[in-house]
């Protein structure tokens, strides 16, 4: 029997060995710098006229990485790749798709640190995050490893003279489309939930995250995987993504990104196209604007600093990052005051300094359209609170900002800024609060902080999101403790990282066999 599932621990850099191997990786990686990304489609590496590349976003005098961005015909010819692969990965057995997952768990931890250092390098994570990020890739690998072994095991309901088997079957090619604010961990939690069911995978890493993402593809080649099983394909989305989504051999389309980009691909792939034999499955993952109510009773203290983890922890650029917190009745001055001394002990500096607990956004779109919020924050709220970078630092720096007595109905609070940026709202009681805290399209994250068992007790039942956290930060969702995901247009689709989630890259089916036969009296074994 298989030992219980347990989390991948992170690295404690509190031990100077573990620190020194932090710091080796990113000299080693410093070395690397600039080196090219191939595309790899049916087990062979090309390249392409087009090459993207991309500055460290900590220091953008000097290049992260390049890659080869493929053309729409190579993007077709990966989908050919992973549709003549399917038949020969569909049939083959569930025990060896969850073993190969398991060596991929093992390359990911034998290259932790040199992952983690390109991480810091390519999208400017520090170094906690960053470590997490990898551990969350092990994860991922190792639990739905598990979960396939479970639900490959028929369900069996026989009567006299008739034999009922429930199982399940891959869909097809999945396009696997992923973000790069968790660049190994997502990419890899949706590729590996599609391979162990079955489905042979096209991978399109995010523009910013190629290099990182491609350490999935060569984890996946260590493992073993046969060609055409997993194809690589980093590419911009506008050249590549209609080509992948639109094609009728793709039978699942798992995305995590913007609601813009995610309602398209579900708008898109509803189409039915000629020589399409399945309606296809969306997976989308789409972002929240996240709330975390402060009771009258709550720990100030306490709550302080899980707000500003959450609010700040990698810039502010997760989907489960806290923008909003709603302060009740007579909590509301002295939150404030606390939380305007709290936010001048964040640091903001280069991601590879272990010191730095603010580093710098992803790109200068995203930091153009932070400064853009701030301006508007300063219109619509009352400015709390300010971290500004230092000076002389050629990256893609914010200031850590907070807002006071913002309208509900204003952009700060309805709009997903993807940055540090916080908005504080008054509430008249907990009635106003959930009120407040619900007064949005989306549905991801949610907290409180609060010592009433009897106000726990209610936000437990009408604060309705996706993940609600009580006395805790709202951010680092564990795989399986914390199964991750939203409703309303926080996306469509269940939990990553939960039971369910394999079910969505699988079909159901069932077959009934009549033993009444003369001349034959089966047993029940056969």
């Amino acid at each position: 029997m298989r030992a219980a599932f347990h989390n991948e621990p992170e690295t404690d850099f509190a031990v100077s060995e573990n620190q020194e191997r932090m710091r080796q990786a990113l000299s080693e990686v410093r070395e690397r710098l600039g080196e090219t990304v191939p595309i790899v489609i049916g087990g062979k590496r090309e390249d392409s006229a087009h090459t993207w590349e991309r500055p460290d976003p900590s220091d953008t005098a000097r290049m992260a990485s390049r890659a080869s961005f493929a053309t729409a015909e190579q993007a077709e010819r990966a989908v050919r790749a992973a549709h003549e692969a399917f038949a020969g990965w569909r049939d083959t057995p569930a025990e060896e798709r969850a073993a190969l997952l398991r060596r991929v768990a093992e390359e990911f931890g034998r290259r932790r640190f040199e992952i983690a250092a390109w991480q810091v390098y390519e999208v400017g994570k520090p170094w906690r995050e960053a470590d997490a990020d990898v551990a969350e890739a092990m994860d991922f690998c190792r639990f739905y490893a598990d979960e396939m072994e479970r639900l490959a095991a028929p369900r069996k309901r026989n009567v006299p003279g008739e034999w009922n088997e429930y199982f399940y079957e891959p869909r097809g090619p999945a396009v696997i489309i992923a973000p790069w604010n968790f660049p190994l961990a997502i990419l890899t939690g949706m590729a590996a939930a599609a391979l162990v069911a079955g489905n042979p995978v096209v991978l399109k890493p995010s523009e910013q995250s190629t290099r990182v993402g491609y350490f999935l593809m060569e984890a996946l080649e260590a493992a073993g995987v046969p060609p055409g099983v997993a194809n690589f394909l980093p590419g911009e989305g506008e050249t590549v993504g209609p080509v992948l989504v639109n094609d009728p051999r793709v039978a699942l389309i798992a995305f995590t990104g913007s609601k813009a980009v995610g309602l398209s691909i579900l708008r898109d792939a509803a189409e039915v196209r000629p020589g399409q034999r399945e309606i296809k499955r969306v997976i989308a993952e789409l972002g929240g604007k996240n709330a975390i109510v402060v009771d009258e009773d709550a720990d100030l203290d306490e709550a302080v600093l899980g707000v500003l983890a959450s609010a700040v922890g990698y810039a502010g650029q997760k989907c489960s990052a806290c923008s909003r917190v709603i302060v009740v009745g007579s909590a509301y001055e002295p939150f404030c005051a606390r939380l305007s001394e709290a936010i001048k002990s964040i640091r903001i500096g280069p991601a590879e300094d272990p010191a730095t607990t603010l580093g710098p956004v992803v790109d200068r779109d995203a930091q153009e359209r932070i400064l853009r919020y701030g301006e508007v924050g300063k219109q619509e709220g009352r400015l709390i609170g300010q971290v500004d970078p230092p000076g002389g630092m050629a990256g893609y720096y914010v200031p850590a900002l907070v807002f006071a007595d913002c309208p509900p109905d204003g952009k700060l609070c309805q709009e997903e800024i993807f940055g540090p940026v916080l908005a504080v709202l008054r509430a008249r009681d907990l009635t106003d609060a959930l009120a407040l805290a619900e007064d949005t399209q989306y549905a991801l994250t949610g907290g409180l902080y609060s010592r009433s068992p009897e106000n726990i007790a209610r936000v437990r039942r009408e604060f309705r999101v996706g993940n609600l956290y009580i006395n805790r930060k709202i951010t680092g969702a564990l795989v399986d403790r914390q199964p991750f995901g939203g409703a309303r247009l926080s996306g469509v689709g269940s939990k990553a990282g939960g039971p369910d989630y394999l079910l969505q890259f699988l079909v159901p089916r069932t077959i009934t066999e009549s033993v009444m036969r003369r001349g034959f009296a089966p047993s029940e074994e056969m």
